[in-house]
């Protein structure tokens, strides 16, 4: 018989992702932290936004809070190479967004 440790992510008694180390489940708390104080932020910006859209976008940016840092102090972040999906996700972002305005 085998033991696994899994570390599980709640948020308001919702199970959200199981990780096999505290590092990633710490880290995923964190970048959900991130998106709930993004959407608060732009909630108030009186923006012409769906929730659903508003909860996408500030998922999006937690989630590529390396690059928006980067592209905030005027730089241009460097090309998404190994993950396949990051121009979808991009791409469906977009699409979000165009359709709100």
């Amino acid at each position: 018989m085998a033991i696994v440790v899994k570390y599980v992510v709640v948020r308001d008694g919702v199970e959200k992702m199981t990780f096999t180390t505290k590092k990633e489940a710490d880290a995923y708390d964190r970048m959900l932290d991130m998106a709930e104080t993004l959407h608060g932020f732009m909630g108030a910006a009186e923006l012409d936004l769906s929730d659903e859209i508003l909860e996408n976008l500030a998922l999006y940016l937690a989630e590529h809070r390396d690059q928006v840092g980067i592209i905030l102090k005027g730089g241009t972040p460097r090309a998404q190479g190994s993950d396949p999906a990051t121009p979808l996700k991009k791409e469906a972002a977009l699409r979000a967004v165009k359709k709100s305005a």
